[in-house]
């Protein structure tokens, strides 16, 4: 995985002409070489998807997608767990803000279905989120994901039980099973490999810290 003190780029095998990354804490949009200005949207935790290049204005937007060639997609995390696509010829990129609320509502499903190329000719990557071992949360979470047709397998395997009516929700393999329920490999989908909350030499944490800053994830084509 390449680092330095700026960000991280995607640990995956995207097509050379496919640029992912994500930045840590402290670095700002103004600090990277970027092909063009990205557009800055409106994070709701919903579940909208948009092209940039078809506004002008900031929109409400979970998700940005493209198949515009250095047309930066950005969406803002600091525990949300940001998601990768791209599709194996580069042709499509996006990124996704999937917080359990866009998560439970369908964001990355949402996503998926705007791509070109099947779900099996794309990879994806999980960039920093809040880890499995640190995201408490009460039955209101469990409900919600219920309530958009998760099953209680899925829960299961999602969310583990604690003291008190309390569960570890892990987004990571919330979206996995996400992903492969759209017809995405398991082998294709990579990362899973940082908690922001128990890293704060790296990462903002908005439940470490409710006025924490936000980390930039960034894709874009060339």
């Amino acid at each position: 995985m390449a680092i330095n003190d700026k960000y991280l780029l995607a640990n995956w095998p995207a097509p050379s002409n496919v640029v992912a990354l994500a930045t840590f804490r402290g670095t700002e949009v103004t600090d990277l070489d970027l092909p063009a200005q990205p557009l800055w949207v409106k994070q709701v935790h919903g579940t909208t998807v948009i092209e940039p290049e078809q506004h002008t204005i900031q929109p409400e937007a979970d998700a940005i997608l493209t198949s515009q060639a250095n047309t930066v997609c950005l969406i803002r995390t600091a525990d949300c767990l940001p998601v990768f696509i791209c599709d194996l010829k580069g042709q499509q990129v996006a990124v996704i803000h999937a917080g359990w609320r866009g998560l439970a509502a369908g964001i990355i499903a949402n996503t998926c279905k705007r791509f070109v190329a099947p779900l099996n000719d794309c990879i994806a990557w999980l960039g920093p989120a809040i880890g499995p071992n640190a995201f408490e949360v009460g039955k209101d979470v469990l409900d919600g994901f219920a309530a958009h047709g998760w099953t209680p397998a899925q829960l299961e395997q999602g969310f583990k039980p604690q003291p008190a009516d309390k569960w570890l929700g892990d987004l990571y393999t919330l979206a996995r099973l996400t992903l492969q329920q759209h017809g995405m490999p398991a082998d294709h989908i990579y990362g899973e490999e940082w908690c922001t909350h128990s890293d704060p030499t790296r990462f903002y944490s908005y439940r470490r810290s409710k006025d924490a800053g936000r980390m930039f994830n960034l894709i874009w084509r060339t």
